[in-house]
């Protein structure tokens, strides 16, 4: 098969990772939203999570990732249910990973592991621990292909940066030891740039916030009158709403025409209608400076800035004020 990746250009894909890219659990991605509730508050920002699956095994494989690598970093995503991180609010998990708690049974239950067997591989082996696989994930502050893709596929579909500056960032990484860092402190500050813009300007825009708090609501009703189940979340997005809309549930239905692309919110942390958290995310890549590895806020004053500046955001949450529904 042949894919054409608005970041990474023309791939031949074939054998193992094609089955796997056409399995049912990876198809459904297709129908996941990246952004959650934001496709229902802003119709652009549509990016799937099947794109970011597919980005994420293309950038370890630019980066001379191995095989197994690149099958881990294309199934990572497999379980997140529909609306993608909306569940960790409905679910009340602050750490944001209740796709990685259900991972090995969602997994177990598909045809994945036999697609795997047919080449060789263990399920078990290749995808039920993380750690092994350095390219594809690195807890924060430091980059990993996961975070590096879905910022620069965000930023670059939502207008913030371009594809020249996209493309120049990844030829300005390198890797070490199994690991991703960027080149220079010219590279390290750009990145940071970014990533603040696509957890700041996109995560905590305010229409955003509004969308997931929302629609959370109405999951969250949906499930205690028994409109659906947990298991219905790993579904589409769209066969959720489906099953929604056909609900007739008055609480349901209430909160769900008021998620829509003409809501008006603002901040105001004084007379706010709702607050909301959420997981902190900071980047401070390591660099090499000076013969030696350090952090890029230890060579940067302008990293160490946008990252306080994050993070006070962050600790803050945001107050959102409804001006109309």
């Amino acid at each position: 098969m042949e894919i054409n990746d608005a970041i990474y250009g023309q791939h031949h894909i074939e054998g193992l990772l094609e089955e796997l890219i056409k399995s049912a659990p990876m198809q459904r991605l297709k129908g996941i939203y990246q952004g959650g509730a934001s496709f229902l508050v802003n119709r652009k920002w549509n990016v799937t999570r099947y794109e970011h699956s597919i980005g994420v095994m293309l950038l370890i494989k630019k980066l001379g990732g191995t095989i197994e690598e690149q099958i881990a970093g294309l199934l990572h995503d497999v379980s997140h249910t529909a609306f993608s991180h909306v569940a960790d609010v409905v679910f009340e998990n602050q750490a944001e990973d209740y796709h990685e708690n259900i991972y090995q049974q969602v997994i177990v239950h598909s045809e994945i592991p036999d697609i795997l067997q047919k080449y060789g591989y263990q399920s078990e082996e290749l995808l039920f621990d993380d750690s092994r696989w350095t390219l594809l994930e690195q807890p924060a502050p430091e980059l990993c292909a996961d975070r590096i893709d879905y910022t620069l596929r965000d930023m670059y579909r939502y207008g913030h940066i371009s594809l020249h500056e996209a493309q120049t960032f990844l030829a300005h990484l390198i890797v070490r030891n199994g690991r991703m860092f960027p080149d220079g402190i010219e590279a390290a500050e750009w990145f940071v740039g970014v990533y603040y813009k696509e957890v700041i300007d996109f995560f905590l825009n305010p229409v955003n916030v509004y969308g997931y708090e929302y629609l959370a609501r109405a999951l969250k009703a949906a499930l205690r009158h028994h409109v659906i189940s947990a298991k219905d979340l790993l579904k589409t997005d769209q066969e959720v709403l489906n099953i929604l809309w056909s609900s007739k549930n008055e609480e349901v239905l209430s909160l769900l025409t008021s998620i829509h692309p003409g809501i008006q919110v603002i901040e105001d942390d004084i007379q706010y209608d709702f607050h909301q958290k959420k997981k902190m995310r900071l980047i401070d890549p390591s660099i090499f400076h000076d013969d030696k590895w350090i952090k890029s806020s230890d060579a940067s004053e302008q990293v160490r800035k946008m990252g306080e500046a994050a993070y006070q955001k962050a600790k803050k949450g945001v107050y959102i004020k409804i001006l109309n529904q």
